[in-house]
């Protein structure tokens, strides 16, 4: 079955050699134009933003969520995808009302060099967990950690897609993704009409899984209505695309790329929760899913998890080329800077997977966290235009700080202080509590550091 497995990717990555450009220009290696200065089309985007956020991470995450809380844990991971028409009001602001060519370059107006700083710290640190996350999806389809064919199958795909992203930067990226979100979504619509006709797949019996409305996938559904007003923000992927093309073209890419990635999320946690309806005795998720659907269709399972895989490396390289050669100009501005980049942040990544955590959603919901800083940026200075004093951002950055180290802390039982003070006991409770003081510290330091508006006004004669 692995000869299989194997095959399929390899002449998916060989497609993607043969698409990736060889590309000639800055515009093309950074921007994604093309050699005579097009933007990319709308329908490039809208397949670019969603295979880039419907990566495996997320996909293991929908399944796993599903499987142990019910819809309400699936329904949860995909209000994480409303971050699309969030992210879309944010790049509206920035580019559009406002007239800046990067999110680094209007918070250095705005909060000088404390704000572009600690904002390429946390995106650079939100790139290399990218790296490592979905290396680690791979991995653990192909044997138990440490293993060799565990080793092999990650240092393969990571070398493979670094390989085409060096040729063409944004533009392979984009090129690429428009392949492998056509596959993906076919390998999706499979699975689903696959799982529809097997044993005990009822809609009704599956939409009722989650009962209890303090149960933690419910719970986990406050976390995010908190956290998508500033994830989109800190997520270079997403922002680089919503700075190369026209205001329409954006605008609607933004938009379609929302449902269509809403919708893949809720069919792969769909299965997640049919396996943890279906599941026997202390049977984990993969195995109940390969009981219930066979070797063949959990094949097509693990192609869709490794197709998202690439397809968000390559995007991550190419977004962390622009980070450290054009958004922080570490460098000449060049291709040979940004293929440098690349692999300086595929070896951060590695590290990551094989010295840190192992937890998927610990990584997803410390970034949010961390992210949080953000969030009255977001609604004070991008959005009412206001000018804030600038310890104001230091405050909500140091909260934010101060929490995501907290939750990190709390979900991997280094300390337990939270509820002893207020009873929670769940790590999604604890989040929760963690990113609602994190929002109204930084919303409180934001209207408290308000800066008066100058009005002028004509005098009377």
């Amino acid at each position: 079955m692995y000869d299989v497995l194997i095959g399929a990717l390899g002449i998916v990555l060989v497609a993607s050699f043969l698409l990736a450009p060889r590309v000639r220009t800055i515009d093309g290696f950074f921007k994604g134009f093309s050699e005579n200065g097009k933007s990319p089309s709308l329908l490039t985007l809208i397949l670019s933003q969603v295979t880039t956020w419907v990566f495996a991470r997320s996909l293991m995450n929908a399944a796993i969520l599903g499987f142990y809380y019910g819809i309400a844990g699936t329904i949860a991971y995909a209000a994480y995808y409303l971050s699309f028409l969030t992210g879309a009001w944010i790049i509206d602001g920035i580019r559009f009302r406002h007239g800046y060519s990067s999110v680094q370059d209007f918070l250095y107006d705005r909060f000088g060099r404390q704000g572009s700083s600690a904002y390429n710290v946390v995106v650079a640190v939100r790139l290399l967990s990218e790296v490592f996350a979905n290396l680690l999806v791979v991995g653990i389809i192909f044997g138990v950690a440490g293993t060799v064919p565990y080793t092999i199958a990650i240092v393969s795909i990571a070398v493979l897609t670094l390989g085409y992203s060096m040729m063409g930067g944004l533009s392979a990226s984009l090129r690429t993704d428009v392949l492998q979100t056509v596959i993906l979504i076919s390998v999706l619509v499979v699975l689903l009409v696959r799982a529809n006709g097997g044993e005990g797949f009822e809609i009704l019996a599956m939409m009722n899984t989650s009962p209890d409305m303090t149960s933690p996938g419910w719970i986990l559904l406050g976390v995010a209505f908190l956290q998508i007003w500033s994830y989109p923000l800190h997520d270079p992927v997403m922002m680089d695309r919503g700075f190369i093309a026209d205001r329409r073209t954006t605008r609607l890419s933004f938009l379609h790329a929302c449902w269509i990635s809403v919708l893949c999320i809720l069919a792969f946690g769909l299965l997640g929760v049919y396996a943890g309806v279906m599941k026997t005795g202390g049977e984990d998720m993969i195995r109940t899913l390969t009981r219930l659907m066979g070797d063949g269709t959990m094949m097509l399972f693990n192609i869709a998890l490794i197709i998202s895989a690439i397809s968000t490396l390559d995007s991550t390289f190419s977004s962390a080329s622009k980070l450290t050669v054009v958004d922080m100009k570490m460098g000449d501005i060049t291709a040979k800077n940004g293929r440098i980049s690349m692999v300086l942040f595929l070896l951060g990544g590695l590290v990551f997977l094989f010295l840190g955590s192992k937890d998927l959603f610990s990584a997803v919901a410390v970034s949010g966290t961390a992210s949080m800083f953000l969030a009255p940026v977001v609604f004070f200075s991008i959005w009412l235009n206001r000018d804030v004093a600038g310890w104001a951002f230091s405050v909500a950055f140091v909260a934010a700080m101060s929490g995501a180290t907290l939750y990190f802390l709390e979900a991997g039982g280094h300390v337990d202080l939270i509820e002893p003070l207020f009873g929670l006991s769940h790590k999604y409770a604890k989040l929760l509590l963690i990113s609602g003081t994190v929002m109204g510290v930084g919303c409180g330091a934001f209207f408290m550091a308000l800066k008066p508006r100058f009005v002028n006004v004509r005098a009377e004669d």
